[in-house]
């Protein structure tokens, strides 16, 4: 018996290598694509010879500060939005949940929203204020879930109206301040246009630090996916379990909202899809479902700016038009959703 064990996973394990591989390969391909397409198309010879010529030249200029920028704030979004969801799914035991759903996203949202069109004099501190707005939408979801303990579906219907209610607040702000919408409409609908190195360099710290600790969550993750009482009997704190999880999941959701706005389903449905190529151990679903998300996103951001010549659809448009009927046709083919 514990033979058979070792042997499925080490099957396991190879399946994962070989779908991470592919992935990675991917990923190089979508990023040397992206560099070649746009408003000036160019050729991977010319990209290299501007690249590494001395000379400074448009090409160079347009791939090494606007392009190559846009390509790594993508793969850095698209990782800490889902290890974002994945860590709230393992939270809710049910892979609907993503920080968009349950009202983390509105939080941050609202609060950068808030600062953007009524203090504007700290939009320097955004990332503070998103993630204390996302952290107070987890506080307020979890006190009104609470009842003797926490239960995943208290926790949901709880988001759920968090969610509807910053949804109605981030409107009224936005009728208040019709006027001066500019850049809140951008940042309402997730867009990556005129990101630059600045803007990378900081979101690095903050993927890298979510990233990092969400390498401590995958133990109580996989826990919390067998039941309370059995992650109880493996010795896991559930409640104090959830609350950390929850934490690092709006750390992660704060940063992506506080650099490039509200990007959706990339949470939702990222983690979902590596669960059917690799299983629901966090030990594998959590790298690919980073490394399957840079290639989710950064193709819908080179969609986005090269479907209509001459317009830029920003990449939350995208994700949203084609997200939500993927994530109708996995529900309809699948019947349910299985977390587990």
């Amino acid at each position: 018996m514990g033979k058979v064990k070792r042997n499925e996973g080490s099957v396991s394990v190879l399946r994962a290598g070989v779908v991470c591989g592919i992935l990675l390969v991917v990923l190089v391909v979508l990023m040397i694509v992206s560099c070649t397409v746009g408003s000036g198309g160019y050729s991977v010879r010319e990209i290299m010879e501007a690249v590494f010529s001395e000379e400074k030249s448009t090409i160079k200029t347009i791939v090494l500060k606007l392009r190559l920028p846009r390509i790594m704030m993508a793969i850095l979004v698209g990782a800490a939005l889902s290890a974002s969801g994945a860590l709230l799914q393992a939270v809710m035991r049910n892979p609907l949940a993503d920080p968009g759903t349950i009202g983390v996203s509105a939080g941050a949202g609202t609060a950068a929203i808030t600062v953007l069109l009524i203090f504007p004099s700290l939009s320097m501190s955004l990332p503070l204020f998103a993630f204390v707005g996302a952290a107070l939408a987890c506080v307020l979801i979890y006190s009104m879930a609470w009842k003797g303990g926490i239960d995943p579906t208290r926790i949901i219907l709880s988001g759920v109206a968090i969610n509807s209610v910053l949804g109605a607040y981030n409107s009224m702000l936005q009728l208040l301040n019709s006027d001066n919408l500019s850049g809140v409409l951008a940042f309402m609908n997730g867009s990556l246009s005129g990101v630059v190195w600045q803007h990378v360099e900081i979101m690095a710290i903050y993927a890298a630090i979510g990233l990092f600790l969400s390498l401590f969550c995958i133990r109580p993750a996989n826990a919390l996916q067998l039941g309370d009482e059995m992650a109880k009997n493996l010795g896991i704190r559930v409640n104090l379990c959830r609350i950390c999880l929850s934490a690092v999941s709006a750390f992660l959701a704060a940063a992506t909202v506080s650099q490039v706005g509200m990007i959706g389903f990339v949470g939702l449905l990222v983690p979902h899809i590596a669960r059917m190529l690799v299983g629901s151990d966090y030990k594998i679903m959590l790298p690919t479902s980073i490394l399957l998300s840079g290639c989710v996103l950064l193709l819908a951001d080179t969609i986005g700016r090269t479907v209509v010549p001459g317009l830029e659809i920003p990449v939350g448009i995208v994700m949203s038009v084609t997200g939500g009927p993927f994530f109708l046709y996995m529900l309809r083919k699948r019947g349910k959703f299985n977390a587990g």
